[in-house]
């Protein structure tokens, strides 16, 4: 029988050519459908992301990319499938699963297929809130995160603090930085590790007619809540002060500096956000200038809301 899927994958780079291409996964789009039962409708752009995402009718298709892009797509894919069950038995908003597998065709494919949620990106939001809307969204997120962020058995063996490939992102800073930071997580005492999404940026948080949504768990992970409070507050949030009071509520600007600089010292994606937010790796000689520019951030965020 002959493949499905008929495009080369070989690397990254052949991945990122065709993940968005409609006419190369509508016919494994259709099997899945076939597989179980669901009803056949024109295939649709999602949100770009990693993986392959569409939306089908009401549905949205999500094929992970095969280990010959250099992903481990199946670990991604079982994480994913645990983190969506999980968030929804604790009564967090998530797009409900409708199915899920693994398609073997050319490549192996693993697959999860959930309903489609109608809503706006976060960020296109919040550039239209009031500060008082900035601040009661803020609060809800809190509410979901306090939820997700608790206790659970180990679900992908993932050691965020000593996991030597998660170091890449500070790769580009001066060799002093790199040394501080290492002898610097070593000796912490980041207390207790939690379930954290590890992702919550605008991409993956929905503002809905019911309130928020949070979608895309494949980067999820035992971690310090800080993790998942320091990518909220310098990504999600950039340091808006409406936003920050909301969601850290009477914690003074020191102690939301503290955490941010806590949580983003070991994310997975620690670094760029740092570039993106703080300035260039050379601007970063060593761990208290990390500290300082958190700091300033904070702080100015406080200020520029009147809420310092």
């Amino acid at each position: 029988m002959p493949a499905l899927f008929t495009a080369e994958i070989d690397g990254w780079a052949s991945w990122g050519a065709v993940f968005q291409s409609i006419a190369a996964f509508s016919p494994l789009i259709e099997e899945i459908l076939c597989r179980h039962a669901l009803p056949a409708a024109p295939v649709r752009h999602c949100t770009p992301g990693t993986n392959a995402v569409f939306r089908v009718g009401g549905y949205v298709v999500k094929i992970f990319a095969p280990r010959e892009s250099g992903m481990e797509s199946e670990a991604e894919a079982r994480t994913e499938y645990f983190s969506v069950a999980r968030a929804k038995a604790l009564g967090v908003p998530v797009p409900t699963p409708v199915a899920e597998g693994v398609l073997d065709d050319k490549y192996r494919f693993p697959y999860l297929v959930t309903e489609f949620v109608d809503g706006a990106p976060f960020e296109v939001c919040a550039a239209a809130m009031t500060p008082q809307e900035k601040t009661a969204a803020a609060r809800r997120l809190r509410a979901l995160t306090d939820r997700l962020n608790t206790p659970c058995a180990d679900f992908n063996g993932i050691d965020v603090i000593r996991d030597q490939t998660r170091r890449k992102c500070w790769a580009p800073f001066p060799k002093r930085f790199q040394r501080e930071r290492d002898a610097w997580a070593a000796a912490h005492d980041f207390g207790e590790r939690v379930f954290v999404h590890g992702d919550l940026g605008e991409d993956n948080l929905l503002v809905t007619g019911d309130g928020l949504c949070i979608l895309d768990f494949a980067d999820a992970v035992l971690a310090p809540r800080s993790y998942e409070q320091a990518l909220v507050a310098a990504e999600l949030f950039a340091f808006d002060g409406d936003f920050l009071r909301g969601y850290f509520a009477d914690l003074s600007a020191a102690e939301i500096a503290e955490i941010c600089f806590e949580g983003l010292a070991i994310h997975d994606f620690g670094g760029d956000i740092v570039c993106g937010r703080l300035g260039t790796p050379e601007r970063f000689a060593g761990l208290s200038d990390l500290r300082e520019r958190l700091d300033e951030a904070v702080r100015n965020g406080l200020a520029r809301s009147g809420r310092a």
